[in-house]
């Protein structure tokens, strides 16, 4: 296991004047044995910093140190790293333990420790029944499961996963999410995860990196950012749905952005007067979609609290201490 340090990471493609920079100066510590998602949209540079890590794209300024290692240099085989993938890429004449091991093999490493690697692996994911049966013969969960425990049974120093359940249906990511988490736990490897889900983001970082077009916005608990976002872009990001930002609330001053989550605004007979569009049934929640002026407001609401009739008018008052406050002119906070 090993710490990893991100020192002014850049990465451009291309020379001269016509350079296309999509990393721009990324700082981070981080400690050994931390579960770090990296989150955001299509295109932020989330996936070329985690194949910088791994090798498989070239740094272009800055170091990228992996335990006491830079490895700016090393080819990916020398940085000691297990890499799980969007797409399971297993060998589909191989059985499961065949696919596990065969890293293991071209390694030459003995017989009767590939079995025991392989065996611990299989049981930790839940696989030891599988272990004869051919990729095809398996649900899309379990072969995502066979790629983790081919990199599990590498015993490397960093995991790193590439969006790996975005190929699941919804039932299929909330359960091997529970399966990672319980895998770090157990193993305690220092894990990189890039995702553009922020809801995999909140609940499997210890730690979050969130990226905007390959600016590192915020590096933070999952309740640190949701809590304090440090600008409007993590703001709308985070959160589903997102923190409503209004620029001509009440009480709003000039040039500066009011934040306030859908759940910290509470509908009574004061406030703000709102119009409301649409309501939307969540089970045990609804979400109560409003207009104030020409800005949407978005109202989280329990099921006890009644539903407002479309076209109705209701009142509604941010909480005092939930306020957030931005710079219009840079997004950035202001405390």
């Amino acid at each position: 296991m090993a710490a990893i340090r991100f020192n002014n990471v850049v990465k451009r493609y291309g020379h001269g004047k016509h350079a296309l920079q999509v990393i721009h100066g990324v700082n981070a510590d981080i400690s050994d044995g931390e579960f770090i998602v990296i989150v955001g949209p299509s295109g932020c540079g989330k996936s070329t910093l985690l194949r910088m890590v791994a090798g498989l794209e070239e740094i272009t300024g800055g170091e990228i140190c992996i335990g006491p290692r830079v490895v700016n240099q090393l080819e990916p085989a020398e940085r000691d790293i297990a890499m799980v993938f969007q797409n399971y890429a297993l060998y589909p004449h191989m059985s499961v333990f065949d696919n596990m091991a065969y890293g293991l093999k071209i390694a030459k490493v003995p017989k009767d420790e590939i079995r025991t690697r392989v065996d611990k692996a299989a049981k930790i994911l839940e696989l030891g029944h599988l272990l004869e049966r051919k990729p095809r013969q398996l649900s899309g969960g379990q072969r995502q499961r066979v790629a983790m425990g081919r990199a599990i049974v590498r015993q490397p120093q960093v995991f790193l996963f590439d969006e790996p359940l975005s190929n699941l249906d919804a039932k299929l990511r909330a359960q091997t999410r529970i399966e990672i988490q319980k895998l770090h736990r157990e193993l305690g490897i220092t894990s990189l995860f890039v995702t553009h889900d922020q809801v995999e983001a909140m609940t499997l970082a210890q730690r979050m990196i969130v990226m905007n077009a390959g600016h590192m916005e915020q590096f933070g608990t999952p309740e640190e950012v949701y809590n304090r976002p440090a600008t409007t872009f993590v703001a709308s990001f985070i959160g589903s749905p997102p923190m409503n930002l209004l620029k001509h609330a009440p009480g709003a001053r000039e040039g500066r952005i009011l934040g306030v989550r859908p759940e910290h605004l509470d509908v009574g007979n004061d406030g703000w007067e709102l119009a409301v569009d649409t309501v939307e049934l969540l089970g045990a929640e609804r979400l109560v979609h409003c207009r104030l002026g020409d800005e949407t407001v978005i109202i989280r609401t329990h099921e006890d609290a009644g539903s407002p009739a479309v076209g109705s008018t209701i009142r509604a008052k941010p909480r005092e201490d939930r306020q957030h406050w931005f710079d219009a002119a840079t997004g950035h906070r202001i405390d």
